[in-house]
């Protein structure tokens, strides 16, 4: 039910013609699934699918100290980055546990655009301007941009019939901006979410209805679905794509998430938590997230304990019944002395002792 507190994206009208199953997330009202979660998730796989992500927040900085306030509050080395190219990073608080997840694109040595995750888009400004240091302008820039996600192994050959940017020159993790179906001023990222090749198309949100219709009504004999925040999430857990809120969140550290490669913590500069990442790393992780398979019935759900010989010892960050491998996975945190792959646990579900083991990730394999 929509409350007056609720957004919607420019893309909302998009969604209920094509009869979308809209629910409430992140202060949103998005489209959780059009076809089915299953048919839109192997579209995903096998074709392309699109995906409203314009909930997602926008936050630019700018000025002559932007890379070095940056430097400062993530935990990536943008030293690595060159104009046009983008990285995965981290917020970390004080404690070194994660504030959030985000990307970092780099227009120019004192332009970067980072995009945050939408339950966090307020949270994260809050926390910039109050670390904010320098000769260095923050801006939100969410309302000016909307964000369409087009993934799956023929996304970059249909968008190639639809854009002025000559999308081979663009590399994973890098942009581009130019014309989309004939709208400017178009962003054209090689990233996602999904563990297929893809974009995400940032553009005005005037224009965002024609690039989506344009997308999914693509002349060509490839099919292109809309999918929805269902098929999104099976997507990410089949790749062991951490969830903020999930996997990670302010009680976890990035290093016991697995996240280790987004941390660097030998460059000369010091940022928020690294500090106390230094110490965690020094004492030792005494848990680690990883993934299982369920070799009993039943589907792992966030929440449920993790047992072994009978004794809770985890818990289940996400889970979900495969749509690409047809079997029950899973995400969890348990003790690192019982985190070897190969590993039996079990899973209460519901009272019920389920078998799994730890399997190496990601789950699904090109």
């Amino acid at each position: 039910m929509r409350t007056d507190m609720t957004k919607r994206t420019p893309l909302y009208e998009e969604h209920v013609k094509l009869g979308a199953k809209i629910v409430e997330f992140a202060g949103w009202e998005m489209p959780v699934s059009y076809t089915g979660v299953i048919d839109e998730h192997k579209a995903v796989r096998s074709s392309a699918g699109i995906f409203d992500v314009s909930h997602m927040g926008q936050i630019e900085f700018a000025g002559p100290d932007a890379k070095k306030y940056l430097q400062s509050i993530t935990t990536n080395d943008l030293h690595r980055i060159h104009d046009g190219k983008a990285q995965y990073s981290i917020l970390c608080n004080e404690r070194g546990t994660v504030i959030d997840d985000i990307i970092i694109y780099r227009f120019s040595p004192e332009r970067f655009m980072l995009v945050v995750n939408a339950s966090n888009a307020s949270k994260d400004f809050d926390w910039f301007m109050k670390n904010k240091k320098g000769n260095v302008e923050v801006k939100d820039l969410s309302e000016k941009f909307a964000l369409i996600a087009f993934q799956g192994p023929k996304s970059i050959e249909i968008l190639k019939t639809l854009t002025d940017i000559n999308l081979d020159s663009v590399g994973t993790y890098a942009f581009a901006e130019g014309s989309v179906a004939g709208c400017k001023n178009c962003i054209v990222a090689k990233t996602g979410y999904t563990g297929e090749e893809g974009v995400e198309i940032f553009s005005s949100p005037d224009d965002a209805p024609k690039i989506w219709r344009s997308l999914l009504e693509n002349e060509g004999p490839e099919v292109v679905k809309a999918a929805g925040l269902g098929a999104r999430d099976t997507l990410r857990m089949e790749m062991k794509y951490s969830l903020y809120g999930h996997e990670i969140d302010d009680t976890t550290t990035p290093i016991e998430a697995g996240l280790s490669w987004a941390v660097k913590l030998d460059t000369p500069e010091d940022f928020i938590g690294k500090s106390a990442l230094l110490d965690f790393v020094g004492q030792g992780a005494k848990r680690k997230l990883v993934g299982f398979k369920l070799l009993d019935r039943g589907i792992p759900r966030q929440g449920y304990p993790i047992l072994i010989d009978e004794k809770p010892v985890g818990i289940v960050t996400s889970g979900t019944m495969s749509p690409s491998l047809g079997y029950p996975i899973g995400i969890g945190f348990v003790p690192s002395e019982n985190a070897k792959i190969g590993s039996e646990i079990f899973v209460d579900i519901r009272g019920q002792a389920r078998k799994a083991v730890i399997v190496k990730t990601p789950f699904y394999k090109k």
